[in-house]
């Protein structure tokens, strides 16, 4: 049984990921501890309100070095809504400025979209050699949000790399915007698959399979 621990720093929806985690056969703790967050076989972080707010609360129990040491390590990271949102170099919300933890390029931004927020469900259009989203073509996940990352630059030209570039999963609404990415050992979604019914479970279990 895979040890996963959710990282608690006062943004998120904390039980409901624990019971869905639980539900798809992992052994889950929910953690302010940067050490237990660092040892778990994969980390999940999940995130809802304010950007600028939520890495306050991460800086506050020392997410961003955790979840950098573990990338730095290979060890998996699964970020979840503004969890998804802070692994990204800026966000800009309510006039504000935020720095995010800078794992992938790119900037949160009010979606361009006549009604906000973003509630309900929607399908995504993954990439086709998706393993998160495995058997789930045609699915709809549940969304709530106003701001989203609406360009993604990592991988779309520039300096050659020998890393793969990651796989991004798109939605719309009102203007497409970045559902999902899968980039080694970070994951994330923008949907809460905590709240996805039986897709958002089966996404969960693809996730879980990833872990060593």
């Amino acid at each position: 049984m895979k040890k996963v621990a959710v990282l608690d720093y006062g943004s998120g929806n904390l039980r409901s990921a624990e019971r869905a985690l639980t539900r798809v056969g992992a052994d889950v703790t929910v953690t302010a501890d940067p050490r237990v967050a660092l040892d778990a076989d994969g980390l999940v972080v999940p995130g809802v309100g304010a950007f600028a707010a939520c890495m306050a609360g991460l800086r506050a129990v020392d997410g961003p070095r955790v979840i950098g040491r573990r990338l730095a390590g290979g060890r998996p990271v699964l970020g979840v809504c503004v969890g998804m949102q802070v692994l990204f170099e800026r966000g800009v919300e309510h006039g504000h400025d935020a720095e995010g933890c800078g794992e992938w390029p790119g900037t949160v931004e009010q979606l361009e979209a006549p009604v906000l927020p973003h509630m309900g469900w929607n399908t995504v259009q993954a990439p086709e050699d998706t393993v998160l989203f495995g058997g789930l073509e045609g699915q709809r996940f549940y969304f709530v949000h106003s701001y989203g990352v609406r360009d993604f630059p990592l991988g779309s030209g520039g300096v050659p790399s020998p890393l793969a570039p990651p796989l991004v999963t798109w939605a719309e609404h009102g203007d497409r915007f970045v559902a999902g990415v899968e980039n080694g050992a970070l994951s994330a979604t923008q949907f809460h698959p905590e709240k996805s019914g039986d897709a958002g479970a089966q996404l969960l279990a693809n996730w879980l399979g990833t872990l060593d």
